[in-house]
């Protein structure tokens, strides 16, 4: 049973970091952590940030410049530094993985809130 586990969720003041961690349990053994993705209330769920094996990151223009994605291919987590926090970015984060060999197939943790007050 493949489970990611967010972490590093909380309520922030406009312009403060908060920094999201996303470890995969279970069979992981061929599960690749990809990024993040983020709903807020009565909109779609939208990419924030993906990052290969290899490093090469990939943002939402909405966080170019603010956030930044890593990942320990050894532990096989992934993290997101947010800084310069706006009520925007608002919403809950899901971690984001998949597996190389059943095309396809995508995993979501529950998500950790994110709240940024003005």
């Amino acid at each position: 049973q493949v489970q990611l586990v967010e972490s590093g969720g909380g309520l922030v003041q406009a312009g403060g970091s908060l920094r999201l961690s996303c470890v995969v349990s279970g069979s992981s053994v061929r599960i690749n952590v990809k990024g993040w993705y983020r709903q807020a209330p009565g909109k779609q769920r939208e990419l924030v940030a993906t990052v290969t094996r290899g490093g090469s990151p990939n943002y939402a223009d909405s966080v170019k410049g603010r956030f930044t994605i890593s990942r320990d291919n050894a532990k096989n987590m992934v993290f997101l530094q947010m800084n310069s926090l706006k009520p925007e970015d608002t919403a809950v984060y899901y971690c984001n993985a998949d597996n190389p060999f059943l095309p396809g197939t995508q995993y979501w943790g529950q998500g950790t809130q994110v709240t940024v007050s003005s």
